[in-house]
């Protein structure tokens, strides 16, 4: 009997008993089509973060204090000015006995060092930043909590590849007069002046109760990001420093590479000088320094076993419908025990049998696999807990290949089962 009539006595024994075969290919379904859907998940997860981590700025590193540490501070400024807006920096003080256990911070001073462009020639702009808590935004009787209210230099929206989408961003100028200015989101300016927010510029509105001008809202992150993403509000330090925050500490400094590839570099030229005015060495420093580059690193890493460990739970109910291809094919085999019998009796040899058989739990599995594919595909057009599902090719083609895998693994014993039995016995089999 060759392959053609195989084919054919295993789709008559498929459609025997529709109902037995559709809940037999419904195991395959879903296993088949949880693969395809869990990945997408993950890799749609994985995406979302890279997208997110990406937008900060592929070559900006975030220089921050670190708990603990030991030295002596180069010094202090205890007010804006110097590198970033002409002015001088306000009274500094320096400790230059012995090693002694203190506080770690950065300051504006560290910045203004960073900013010196012949030692640190692979960065191009450095930016101190002071982030505001619990400020308050007032305008004409509406109120609104801001999330994120942070002081900084202009540098800090080339350094976040930050846009304006109406209005202009505060300038140099602005810095160095500390004129009490702002730069709202999308978000926070909706909330305040209604519709779109863009009316707002031009306008006037108080935090805390301090006056500021807005001269522009920032373009949205977009949908990768969070909603809170855009409820912020960014100022000149120096206006920041004299109405919100005093004259402390920073609480960042950005500082962008010349490029990607320079990343490396400015970081240790940034780790190099801030050993220097800090008397600390790479294993004592009081700071540290990240980049969206090594966060997206480390992200892409915990997203990639994330999404390996969703395939390997979807792989499971793959794995228990094809148990289920295998239980329904030893019942077929058990019925037809003397149908069997006949067609070995009338000469019909043991590859015959092994073949329609094993054709039967393959087809069993590739209609399964097909539909599943289809549904995979459908599940994946859905948002699954605010994540956009990303299909990945390889998991249908892997998807997919294992299932008829199965069905051929699965459909095995049985068919040698069935190739098995004496015609004899078949014959005499009620």
């Amino acid at each position: 009997m060759n392959l053609v009539e195989s084919a054919r006595f295993a789709l008559q024994g498929v459609l025997a008993n529709k109902l037995r075969s559709a809940l037999t290919t419904l195991g395959i379904l879903i296993g088949v089509a949880a693969v395809i859907v869990l990945v997408a998940v993950g890799t749609g997860s994985s995406k979302a973060v890279q997208d997110s981590i990406s937008s900060l700025g592929a070559n900006t590193l975030t220089v921050t204090a670190s708990q603990g540490g030991t030295g002596s501070r180069a010094g202090r400024a205890g007010g804006a000015g110097g590198a970033f807006g002409g002015g001088a920096a306000a009274g500094s003080s320096t400790v230059s006995t012995g090693t002694q256990t203190r506080l770690a911070a950065v300051t504006l001073t560290d910045a203004q060092a960073l900013n010196v462009r012949a030692d640190t020639p692979d960065v191009v702009s450095v930016a101190p930043v002071v982030s505001v808590s619990s400020v308050t935004a007032t305008y004409s009787g509406a109120t609104h909590s801001v999330t994120s209210f942070i002081g900084t230099s202009p540098s800090y929206l080339t350094n976040n590849d930050e846009t304006i989408s109406v209005g202009a961003a505060f300038s140099d100028a602005d810095y160095s007069a500390r004129r009490r200015v702002a730069l709202l989101g999308s978000t926070t300016a909706t909330d305040l002046f209604g519709g779109t927010g863009r009316s707002g510029v031009g306008k006037t509105i108080q935090f805390n109760g301090v006056q500021y001008t807005v001269v522009g809202i920032l373009a949205a992150k977009g949908s990768s990001s969070s909603s809170t993403a855009d409820d912020r509000v960014v100022a000149p330090l120096t206006a920041v420093q004299d109405t919100l925050a005093g004259y402390g500490d920073l609480s960042s400094i950005s500082v962008k590479a010349s490029s990607a590839d320079t990343v490396t570099a400015a970081t240790s030229e940034v780790e190099s000088i801030l050993n220097t005015r800090h008397k600390v060495t790479s294993t004592t420093a009081d700071y540290t320094v990240s980049s969206s580059s090594s966060i997206l690193s480390a992200a892409t890493s915990s997203t990639k076993t994330f999404t390996v460990l969703l395939a390997a739970v979807a792989a499971i109910s793959l794995l228990v419908g094809g148990i289920g291809v295998m239980n329904i094919m030893l019942v077929t085999v058990t019925e037809r025990t003397r149908e069997i019998g006949i067609r070995k009796a009338i000469g019909a040899g043991r590859g015959s049998i092994v073949g329609q058989f094993l054709l039967e739990a393959v087809l069993l599995s590739v209609i399964g696999g097909l539909a599943g594919v289809l549904v995979g595909f459908i599940g994946s057009r859905f948002t699954i807990a605010g994540i956009t599902p990303v299909i990945e090719p390889y998991s249908v083609v892997l998807a997919f290949g294992v299932a008829v895998a199965i069905g051929l693994f699965f459909g095995l014993y049985p068919a040698n089962r069935a190739a098995a039995l004496r015609p004899i016995d078949a014959l005499r089999y009620e």
